[in-house]
């Protein structure tokens, strides 16, 4: 009994301490700065953010037909120093032939979530505008012979929205974004998942995952991966006093973060797999571990499977939990 107790007792202890530890194993990119191609060829970060008079700051912009742009605004929000004023009120089709069509802002309104979302990454990535403009179109980790190996095929995988290299180019083969792209839009489940609460002013808001019906399956998701989409950085968009979870939209900045390319970290807020700190591998600047060199077991799903599971959790390409599969865990 004696050495049964200090068995359990081991056990105990060594648990404990894997559950202190960070994440360390893993593969990804290395020995890289973590802007990657937003250093911006070197200018770091006044390549997008112009410390000084806007656009003017830097010399002016390369957007289609810049001289025809002087965008008064430039530099007023996030001192975002590009050239906006071509996209201003411009009506995208995203997705399944275009029905999540976005309407962009007419105006500039600081801070608001569209302008900083959607439209501050258009103003590089819309490939009808900022063509030209210090991208050449093509992946900067495919450029760079960042990817893993043998994962993606031989020709330029593009990074130029609207105009890809079809024939005529739109937004169509382009994931939704906008006030359109709602969770619900995909399932009126999500609020079975998540509970929002708004703080006292009706600012900031809270996600928090539920742990009864559906939302203890997701629950069992989270401790596999995590859900760094609604418990990190930027979660779906609520209009402010919104507490309905399927009314939330989806902006770029939702899936992207601009300023770090190929790691995801843990937080107390916003575990993966359980994990309250370290970094995991992650590509494209996406906000959650994503590594398509994983290589997952059949045990495993591929952090690169996880990510897109964390919106699309049930249906035919949904997450194992999602269909009462609960014994599959990730390979980050």
């Amino acid at each position: 009994m004696k050495k049964l107790f200090v068995l359990l007792l081991c056990i105990f202890v060594f648990s404990a301490m894997a559950l202190a530890q960070t994440y360390t194993s893993g593969t990804g990119i290395t020995g890289v700065d973590k802007l990657g191609a937003h250093s911006n060829g070197g200018r770091g970060c006044t390549g997008c953010h112009a410390p000084h008079s806007g656009g003017k700051g830097g010399g002016g912009n390369a957007a289609g037909g810049a001289a025809a742009f002087n965008d008064p605004n430039s530099g007023n929000d996030a001192l975002f120093g590009q050239d906006m004023t071509p996209l201003y009120g411009k009506t995208l089709a995203f997705g399944d032939n275009g029905m999540y069509v976005e309407v962009l802002p007419g105006t500039l309104t600081v801070a608001n979530e569209e302008i900083r979302g959607i439209m501050m990454c258009l103003a590089c990535h819309d490939g009808q505008v900022a063509k030209g403009g210090m991208m050449t179109g093509s992946s900067w980790e495919q450029s760079n012979h960042l990817l893993p190996a043998n994962i993606y095929g031989p020709n330029p995988i593009p990074t130029l929205l609207g105009n890809d290299g079809s024939t005529p180019g739109n937004y169509n083969n382009d994931h939704p974004v906008g006030r359109n792209a709602t969770l619900g839009a995909l399932s009126t489940s999500f609020n079975t998942y998540f509970s929002v609460a708004y703080n006292a002013t009706k600012v900031s808001y809270t996600w928090t995952v539920l742990n009864t019906g559906a939302g203890a399956n997701y629950t069992a998701f989270v401790a596999h991966y995590g859900a760094p989409v609604f418990l990190g950085r930027t979660p779906p968009i609520l209009e402010s006093g919104d507490t309905n979870p399927n009314d939330a939209y989806i902006l770029c900045t939702t899936c992207h973060t601009p300023h770090t390319m190929y790691t995801s970290s843990a937080s107390g807020t916003s575990k993966i797999a359980g994990y309250s700190s370290g970094t995991f591998p992650t590509y494209f600047f996406l906000t959650g571990p994503y590594n398509p060199g994983s290589n997952p077991t059949p045990q495993q799903a591929s952090s690169a499977t996880q990510f897109c599971r964390q919106c699309h959790f049930t249906g035919a390409g949904g997450a194992n939990e999602g269909s009462g599969i609960m014994g599959v865990t990730t390979a980050f």
